[in-house]
């Protein structure tokens, strides 16, 4: 961003109001957390098959399984697949708030509404089986991730 566009933001007084009372209730570090966390939703994960590349948001996907190296992506426009491993797919997402949840599905944390007893309910209503296993990462990933 240069001078004169940073110049023009901070003469914004609706804009200056909505920081002051963001900071004021979360704190600078809070601040630099929802900057982290809007980056981190922009970013796109790379879905390549044999035939094809596709480009997808971060906060597009709810989760991924895996059956036999094929792995299903589940996101707000569709289902895609590729072939791989988990363990791959986990090395990347969990940087963007991923976490598996049982042996064969990696789930979107920002896209979890509720945790109750062994399922996991998604924000489209999905139900995924939280293994016992998996649930004390899961469970502490969560409610780290909904603290502001």
């Amino acid at each position: 961003m240069n001078t004169k566009r940073i110049q023009d933001v901070l003469s914004d007084k609706n804009l200056q109001n909505n920081l002051s009372t963001f900071i004021n209730r979360y704190g600078r570090s809070g601040l630099e957390q929802a900057m982290q966390y809007y980056i981190n939703m922009q970013k796109e994960y790379t879905c390549k098959t044999k035939t094809s590349v596709s480009k997808l948001k971060m906060s597009d996907i709810y989760y991924l399984t895996i059956r036999k190296h094929n792995i299903t992506i589940y996101t707000n426009d569709g289902i895609y697949h590729k072939y791989g491993t988990l363990k791959n797919e986990l090395k990347t997402l969990s940087l963007y708030n991923f976490v598996m949840c049982n042996q064969s599905c990696i789930v979107s944390l920002t896209q979890i509404k509720s945790i109750c007893n062994d399922d996991i309910i998604l924000s489209n209503n999905v139900k995924l089986h939280m293994s016992r296993n998996y649930a004390p990462k899961v469970l502490i990933a969560f409610s780290r991730n909904n603290l502001f």
